[in-house]
């Protein structure tokens, strides 16, 4: 009985899937649109560019060729994307990995799609496999090995070496340098009412942490940056950032816990008031001025309804009136993926039209304890800016571009999927596509 009613519902998904497709106008490919004129495109894109070792992605973009990194960067070409974040980008302090990827992948055209060049490009250190100096596992060890998964839990972000998992953009725009504002080493305990995490096993509150481990705790498992972009004579702020999954922990649930708080940091960061006692790595207080326009990006690891996020994690900024959720990025392929990987997928809340993450099922890749596809990934604009068109590059299994997804696992390219939004920027001039 249970098996003829999730077949049911796998159908009906497959169905709704195929109505997805004629109403976004999907067929035959799943490549985005050209925006109209004036428009920007903003984009983030969770590209697992990341390596077990630190140097092996420069290794692996130092000449043209590698699989994954060719599929990445087709994908890009086919989103166009005007301003792009990625994550999952190793860091390396050269910015040669950057450099890399621009010359060898993004430059180079890709199965018919076009290639693209950003003039501009910013990345920064990252949280990530920092030593902390600590057991902040509070598994009886400090653990400074790199390369393992004790290192990577103790670390201040998880990481196997410093700079694994780090961030990077691409922009067509000129970003204001001098005005950048960083987050990397806010430290957690100095939110008011933060949600540190309780050790169960004793009464006292809020003590899986010490005190000398919070002293040095920073909030940002990898870091938040505001990029100033000038587009026409406007100045958008591009707030990005990687909440740190809400998984990987105990009773305790300090990752979903910072996952909350990280999230919260950029909804205080949009309200006018909320924001004074932050601060940046210069020592500047505050957050945006109250007529500034912003665009929200980046894996926040957190569904509004599925998955293992706090209740009401992703909703600080869902339900924000200064950002516009008047669109939501959607695909036909997501609403296929959900069907034919049947599992947790079917039980989920959340619309599997606007899943951007591809994550496995148990009773499909056993030993496999995902929890299934999950809307994880942003673009979030400021309300004043007009919302054009959305989308998620999702193929289904009948287009041509399927071949950059695939049907899970292995994966092509990334488990994430990029997603993309076109923004009304008064006085903006689109650069060349």
């Amino acid at each position: 009985m249970t098996r003829t009613r999730r077949t049911s519902t796998a159908a009906t998904l497959l169905a709704l899937g195929a109505v997805l497709v004629a109403l976004l106008g999907a067929s035959p490919s799943a490549a985005a649109p050209s925006p109209p004129g004036n428009t920007v495109r903003f984009a983030t894109f969770n590209a697992s560019l990341n390596r077990t070792a630190a140097g092996q992605l420069v290794t692996d973009l130092s000449t043209t060729g590698n699989a994954q990194a060719t599929a990445v960067a087709e994908i890009i070409q086919r989103v166009r994307p005007d301003v792009l974040l990625i994550n999952e980008f190793d860091f390396d302090l050269a910015g040669t990995a950057l450099r890399l990827f621009q010359d060898n992948y993004l430059s180079v055209p890709h199965n018919g799609a076009a290639a693209l060049s950003y003039p501009y490009r910013f990345s920064a250190p990252s949280n990530t496999g920092i030593a902390s100096g600590f057991d902040l596992n509070n598994n009886g060890v400090a653990v400074t090995t790199l390369g393992t998964r004790g290192y990577g839990d103790d670390a201040l972000g998880f990481g196997a070496y410093p700079g694994q998992f780090g961030m990077a953009v691409y922009s067509r725009y000129p970003i204001d340098t001098e005005d950048v504002r960083t987050f990397q080493h806010f430290l957690w305990k100095d939110m008011p009412g933060a949600l540190l995490p309780d050790d169960p096993t004793t009464s006292a509150p809020r003590d899986w942490y010490t005190p000398a481990e919070l002293a040095v705790l920073p909030l940002s498992s990898k870091s938040h940056w505001d990029l100033p972009l000038s587009i026409g004579k406007r100045t958008v702020h591009f707030l990005v950032s990687h909440p740190t999954p809400p998984v990987f922990d105990g009773a305790e649930d300090r990752n979903g816990r910072r996952n909350f708080d990280e999230i919260r940091l950029w909804a205080d960061y949009i309200t006018p008031g909320a924001a004074g006692y932050l601060y940046d790595d210069e020592g500047v207080r505050g957050g945006l001025a109250p007529d500034a326009s912003f665009v929200i990006a980046g894996d926040q690891n957190s569904d509004p309804l599925d998955g293992d996020s706090i209740p009401g994690s992703i909703q600080q900024l869902l339900d924000d009136p200064a950002v516009n959720t008047s669109v939501t990025p959607q695909s036909a392929g997501g609403v296929e993926a959900a069907a034919l990987q049947d599992a947790l997928n079917l039980t989920h809340r959340s619309p599997p039209a606007e899943d951007t993450a591809d994550f496995c099922d148990i009773p499909v890749f056993p030993p496999c304890s995902g929890p299934g596809n999950l809307r994880a990934d942003y673009v979030l604009p400021s309300a004043d800016l007009r919302i054009r068109n959305a989308g998620i590059f999702w193929p289904t299994s009948e287009d041509p571009l399927y071949r950059l997804t695939g049907p899970g696992f292995p994966v092509p390219s990334s488990d994430h999927r990029a997603v993309w939004v076109d923004v009304k920027v008064p006085g903006a001039s689109s650069p060349p596509r």
